[in-house]
């Protein structure tokens, strides 16, 4: 588990945006950015939580309020990093309605549908638009987080599959737009445990949990964040318009109920 709020860290004078920050995946990934030298702007719809977040992480950490789905909130946001730290080396769309099921699809309302394709997609199209100028200027990159349920499915998951399928498109399309000068990747997680300590101290996942994974056991937001951390880094500067599955191993196991 990551340490927070050690203000001994360095910093490499990088800065990164990652949305979704103040809990999850894109927590993790936000203090796994800090431990290696980045200044990271961690930017969330939840502002109290985001505040006292980014506090937690020291002073490597700052933090902005905003809504993906909500172009002059994105605009102003990122105005605000470039008028606090006068660049933007990375950006990570992290940011997600990350409940998949809804409603049967007879019973599936039309703004739910709406509002889950805003934020897990018109939210990372948006933040691209208005941070490619600036990562360009520093041959920066792009991480955005889909999922494995891209390319597979329960029942009544509807909205979120086409939300992040359409994201793996959209990360292909950017690569190929913004390139040479900007690299995107997508991160697809499988099963991850992003839920806070306590709670996941109070409810334990089980053996069988752990076991169904040909890795042994679900994985962790420390998993996705050296992922992440990785793709940003110069050492994948070979590497564009690419899908990187995180999930154990699960979306190659062959699966038939007895």
């Amino acid at each position: 588990m990551l340490e927070w709020g050690n203000d001994d860290t360095p910093n490499n004078g990088r800065v990164a945006l990652v949305t979704g920050a103040a809990r999850g995946i894109g927590l993790g990934i936000s203090a796994w950015l800090i431990t290696e030298g980045w200044q990271v702007v961690l930017a969330d719809i939840d502002r109290e939580r985001g505040s006292r977040v980014a506090r937690a992480l020291g002073d490597n950490a700052w933090f902005v309020a905003m809504d993906v789905a909500k172009e002059d909130q994105v605009s102003l946001g990122v105005a605000e990093v470039l008028g606090q730290f006068g660049r933007l080396d990375a950006l990570v769309c992290s940011a997600a309605i990350a409940e998949p099921h809804t409603p049967a699809l007879e019973s599936l309302d039309l703004k739910r549908w709406n509002r889950m394709l805003a934020v897990n997609l018109t939210g990372p199209m948006l933040l691209a638009k208005h941070c490619a100028p600036y990562l360009r200027g520093h041959r920066g990159a792009i991480v955005n987080i889909a999922s494995t349920r891209a390319s597979q499915s329960e029942a009544d998951c509807e909205a979120y599959a086409a939300s992040k399928g359409g994201l793996l498109a959209l990360t292909h399309a950017l690569a190929i737009s913004l390139g040479p000068d900007v690299r995107v990747n997508c991160v697809s997680p499988g099963w991850i445990d992003a839920r806070d300590p306590s709670q996941q101290r109070l409810e334990p996942l089980s053996v069988f949990d752990h076991a169904q994974h040909p890795v042994g056991r679900v994985g962790t937001v420390e998993d996705v964040a050296a992922q992440v951390a990785w793709l940003l880094s110069d050492a994948a500067g070979f590497i564009t318009g690419q899908e990187f599955v995180i999930d154990g191993g699960m979306s190659r196991k062959m699966i038939y109920q007895d």
